[in-house]
């Protein structure tokens, strides 16, 4: 078990992070927020490249920078960017870096196969990553951070800039991963984690929101979402009265999902709040800001 434990990070005079308690066992977890939250900066403690400015991080009963080596050994990482050399294989940079993390090599070369078939790219181990789409560098990426087959595996925006279709192969590898080991995957991007996580937490105003169950989560919402038609000449005073979470222009019209508190409107249809809605109301401030 990962245990946060009432952690709060300053920078001099600016407060990150305040007070965060946070329980993590096998499974994965979604750290939802937009950019700016905190995310990476929690996501920065829990692999040692930040130090708390109070409380503490255990894993197993143990604070992890008293574990310093012993924890990093069970920790796999994957940032938002990494470094790697295009004109290697997807075999000899991960050769390479087994080697820098002390792994015999007769042990390393079964392990990078492994690897490489287990994210779909032992097809290409040996062409070199300069030819490789985002997907396929994201899958070596992946690849790197499981070479010790951690415990804890940490993802930071792993998605960004790939395709429909590989997120959804992305999704379905964590999936798998997360059978044996902690997989927290830090994300403002809703779809990434909808599907897949145990749990969603959502971090506001540099504390915990939420850390619970999708279902859970979306409850906040119950009886407040709804979808309606109105006129395209119409929608801009609507907007102005209920929050719009999503619209469609169809046959002239326009087909918009929103939340009120009001009693419903005949022509109104409730509909069962999602992930996504929760997201929109929860950080509707920050979300119009950086759109």
């Amino acid at each position: 078990m990962l245990i946060v434990q009432n952690v709060t990070k300053n920078f001099g005079t600016f407060n990150a992070l305040n007070n965060i308690n946070l329980e993590f066992r096998n499974g994965v977890y979604g750290l939802l927020a937009p950019n700016g939250a905190g995310k990476t900066t929690l996501i920065k403690m829990l692999t040692t490249l930040l130090f708390p400015t109070s409380g503490s991080i255990i894993y197993n009963g143990k604070d992890i920078i008293k574990l310093d080596e012993e924890y990093r050994e069970i920790l796999g990482f994957l940032p938002q960017e990494f470094g790697y050399y295009k004109n290697y294989s997807p075999t000899a940079y991960l050769l390479y870096l087994a080697a820098l993390k002390g792994i015999e090599r007769q042990t390393a070369k079964t392990r990078v196969q492994e690897l490489l078939k287990l994210v779909a790219l032992e097809n290409v181990a040996d062409k070199k990553m300069k030819k490789f789409s985002g997907g396929m560098i994201q899958r070596v990426g992946i690849a790197q951070a499981m070479l010790n087959d951690p415990k804890i595996l940490i993802l930071d925006e792993p998605t960004a800039g790939l395709d429909p279709k590989e997120r959804v192969r992305f999704r379905n590898l964590l999936t798998d991963l997360a059978r044996e080991r902690i997989v927290i995957l830090s994300t403002h991007i809703v779809s990434d984690v909808e599907s897949i996580a145990n749990e969603i937490i959502m971090i506001k105003d540099q504390q915990i929101l939420y850390q619970d169950t999708i279902s859970r989560i979306c409850e906040k919402l119950a009886g407040q979402v709804y979808e309606t038609e109105v006129k395209y000449e119409e929608a801009a005073a609507f907007r102005k009265k209920y929050f719009s979470l999503s619209e469609k222009q169809e046959s002239g019209m326009m087909y918009i999902r929103f939340l009120s508190e009001e009693p419903a409107q005949p022509e109104w249809r409730a509909v069962r709040p999602n992930l996504e809605d929760v997201f929109l109301h929860t950080y509707q401030d920050e979300v119009m800001l950086q759109g």
